[in-house]
């Protein structure tokens, strides 16, 4: 038997695109000898559709969408698509649904028992759970179907299983002989490692065979890295599709010499370079934008967003813009415009000077005899923030914002300043990451990003001679604490308990819950932690909270 993945990048909602991608593929994989295909969760829609699955004509719209994929890939073979579907009994009520299609018509359909609700996931909100996973025959095997999260409960490999319920041990116990398992599983750094290692266990386990394949591309704030591959029941890997992008993989099951390897980078450089420009090309061409702008400051953190940039979306379809004031060095723009030529991209040069006096003459009267503060500086940064909007609303560009991860959990950034944009691609990155990608760019191609701009100290250039330092912790420190207090959720005591000074453990901490208001301002990012400033962060707003503080 010959089993093909189709690892799709769907539009949420764009029916017509989404299923003759699938019809497309399936024709593809069909020609090359494929007994049956499968496609990844939700594909018709694309995951995560989230609340337009309340509006009932798009859930008519995506049945008829299956409806048309039977028809159009009727003289193909089997296809065992992703869909939401009506809970038999429940009217009313949507499952999280495969259709297994053949011959232009639906001969079974399967419901997702798992249902996530945590981190990025809110699945218990749409859809009604199914009691327990279905299986088919075909060609002499039992094939059980599982979605997603059903994989993902396994009790000898998870530490602490999230439901009582096993899909796998329940297919497991009804004898299958193969578990297709139909993914929307979101990228973060490190992830696919523990994919591998929970397929090839489950396998060994049941001894069965498992095929994994996901969905691929940007949707919003998630980037989904595809990587679909088969295990054997032996818990050996036997196909590996691409990384980060479409794939059609043939999983041929008794002669598994056959079938495509890929070989994957896991480097945390690596990933997270590609999950930039992936969530960046997506979220552009997703959103109806050709072309992008950024502001340049010489800085690190706007030289990884422009290579990114320029690279998803095409040197020629990216403009720097350098908005230069009285405390901006003479090299930072000699470095920008470095960039710029090493990119390819073309620049603009608006100095902001008299916009800084002018605010300055108008706010004279009202601020008179009060010491300048960090009040002036934010009036420079929120000039820059205007100037390239007011460029997006003229040309239709899609503003990038160039914050890191480190800035944006401290706060030390401008609101409706350096925030603003449309997209903020490094919100997840930490700032000891956008070094080491930066390093990483300039190993393994040409020097893309100036030297000077990787070993000058970082500053905002708001105030003379100004520098991070002056006001942070030096980097490595500082994200090792973020690390351990956003993605690991440690309290104060046990952060410093690992050797980290208290008064700079609780200061960070504080930082942090003070600036969750402009956090919850802040653009769309693109996730690629296991934590993100994003859809999977639900902090309120006004609350007292004794973790802050010393006891």
């Amino acid at each position: 038997m010959r089993i093909a993945l189709l690892q799709l990048n769907p539009v949420i909602c764009d029916f017509r695109r989404n299923a003759h991608r699938i019809a497309q593929a399936a024709e593809d994989a069909f020609a090359q000898g494929a007994d049956i295909c499968i496609t990844p969760e939700l594909a018709v829609m694309g995951y995560p559709p989230r609340d337009l699955l309340l509006n009932p004509k798009i859930i008519e719209n995506s049945l008829h969408a299956v409806k048309w994929v039977a028809q159009r890939t009727a003289n193909l073979g089997p296809l065992l698509l992703g869909a939401p579907m009506g809970c038999k009994g429940n009217e009313g009520f949507l499952a999280n649904g495969a259709f297994l299609l053949n011959k232009g018509k639906i001969e079974a359909c399967f419901g997702k028992t798992l249902l996530p609700s945590y981190d990025v996931f809110d699945e218990q909100r749409y859809f009604t759970a199914h009691e327990s996973p279905g299986f088919f025959d075909f060609l002499g095997r039992r094939i059980g179907v599982t979605i997603c999260e059903d994989i993902w409960n396994d009790k000898d490999f998870w530490e602490k299983r999230r439901y009582s319920v096993d899909p796998v041990q329940i297919l497991a116990d009804q004898g299958v002989d193969l578990i297709l398992n139909m993914s929307a599983s979101p990228f973060s750094l490190g992830k696919q490692k523990i994919r591998l290692a929970m397929l090839e266990a489950l396998a060994i386990k049941y001894k069965v065979p498992l095929l994994f394949c996901n969905q691929v591309g940007g949707n919003d704030d998630l980037v989904f890295d595809g990587r679909s591959t088969a295990v054997n029941e032996r818990g050996q890997i036997t196909a590996a599709g691409m990384e980060f992008e479409e794939d059609v993989l043939i999983v041929d099951l008794e002669s598994p010499e056959r079938n495509h390897v890929q070989v994957h980078d896991y480097s945390r450089e690596s990933e997270t370079w590609k999950a930039l420009v992936l969530g960046i090309r997506d979220y552009m061409a997703k959103s109806g934008f050709a072309r992008a702008l950024l502001g340049l400051s010489g800085g690190i953190d706007s030289a990884l967003v422009a290579a990114a940039a320029a690279t998803a979306a095409g040197p020629e379809n990216v403009t720097g813009v350098l908005m230069p004031s009285k405390y901006s060095s003479p090299g930072s723009i000699d470095d920008s415009l470095e960039l710029a030529a090493s990119l390819g991209i073309r620049t603009m040069n608006i100095a902001i000077e008299s916009l800084v006096k002018a605010y300055d003459h108008s706010l004279m009267p009202v601020f008179l005899r009060i010491s300048k503060d960090v009040t002036e500086e934010n009036i420079q940064a929120r000039i820059r923030g205007n100037l390239l909007m007011a460029l997006s609303n003229k040309f239709g560009w899609l503003v990038l914002a160039t914050g890191n991860k480190s800035e944006l959990a401290l706060g030390y950034c401008t609101i409706y300043g350096d925030m603003c944009g449309g997209l903020a691609p490094l919100s997840d990155t930490p700032k000891t990451l956008v070094y080491s990608v930066a390093r990483w760019l300039n190993r393994s191609e040409k020097e893309v990003i100036p030297r000077q701009i990787i070993t000058k100290p970082p500053s905002a250039e708001l105030s003379p001679g100004q520098k991070d330092r002056d006001t942070l912790p030096d980097y490595e420190v500082l994200d090792q604490i973020l690390q351990m207090h956003i993605e690991q959720h440690l309290p104060a005591e046990e952060i410093i308990a690992r050797g980290f000074d208290s008064d700079t453990v609780f200061a960070v901490i504080s930082m942090v819950k003070k600036a969750e208001f402009k956090r919850r301002q802040s653009p769309p990012g693109i996730k690629i932690t296991d934590q993100a400033f994003g859809t999977g962060w639900r902090m309120p707003l006004a609350s007292i909270c004794s973790v802050v503080t010393k006891k």
